[in-house]
């Protein structure tokens, strides 16, 4: 199950460089608001909090603004980073594109199963995490399950940068699970549906839901 799980904090463990570790225990944090946006954020606060130097908590703050999580002030530290409309829309417009492109690549002849095998484990995942209501793991599975809808398609260039987005398109996902807990069920039952193709095989009606599914549930007002 690690090779699907590629959200920083999820894909380190002890065993990780110190400033990773730190990196990605910030960047869970500020998803789950703890530190909130206009935030100011220090090396010094990254150090007390994990209980190490400032030289790693120097390169988690860099790794930090690579995910375009804070934003670097010289002399202070870092601003935790406000989610734009813009942002927003251009964020979840790439995605759709990638994972649209990735879909279109899938043919009749494709090996479903391995994609199927994934989707069914990362819903199994989600489902346990609507159930015990914990948005992060919900958003976390989420994230996953489209990530590995666009890594079917076998772009290395595509996957690197996905890795690059994962922090902030989770952040996202995260945003609405908080803000619109009502959605929820409807985004599951709509990943159960896409699982249940891939699991057929049936690439004509797993790309028109991929689509659908995206237009619905992060541009709403084009899918009336």
């Amino acid at each position: 199950m690690n090779v699907l799980l590629t959200l920083p904090w999820e894909s380190t463990d002890d065993t990780s460089p110190i400033a990773a570790r730190m990196a990605a225990w910030a960047a869970r944090e500020i998803i789950e608001q703890r530190y909130e946006p206009g935030q100011l954020l220090t090396e010094a606060d990254l150090a007390e909090a994990q209980k190490a130097s400032r030289t790693p908590a120097r390169e988690a703050m860099l790794q930090l603004e690579r995910w375009r999580l804070v934003r670097l002030v010289p002399k202070k530290g870092a601003i935790v980073t406000t989610v734009t409309r813009q942002e927003r829309r251009d964020l979840l417009a790439v995605r759709a594109m990638f994972e649209t492109d990735a879909v279109q690549a899938l043919t009749a002849d494709s090996d479903f199963a391995p994609l199927a095998a994934d989707l069914r484990t990362l819903l199994d995942r989600q489902r346990e995490a609507l159930e015990a209501g914990h948005p992060l793991d919900f958003a976390s599975f989420d994230y996953a399950f489209h990530a590995r809808i666009i890594r079917s398609g076998g772009n290395a260039v595509v996957d690197e940068m996905l890795t690059t987005m994962g922090p902030r398109l989770a952040r996202l996902t995260y945003q609405v699970v908080i803000d619109q807990p009502s959605s929820l069920h409807t985004l599951f039952d709509e990943h159960a549906e896409l699982t249940d193709l891939a699991e057929r095989g049936d690439v004509k009606e797993f790309g028109k839901l991929v689509r659908l599914h995206i237009t619905a549930s992060h541009f709403p007002q084009n899918s009336k």
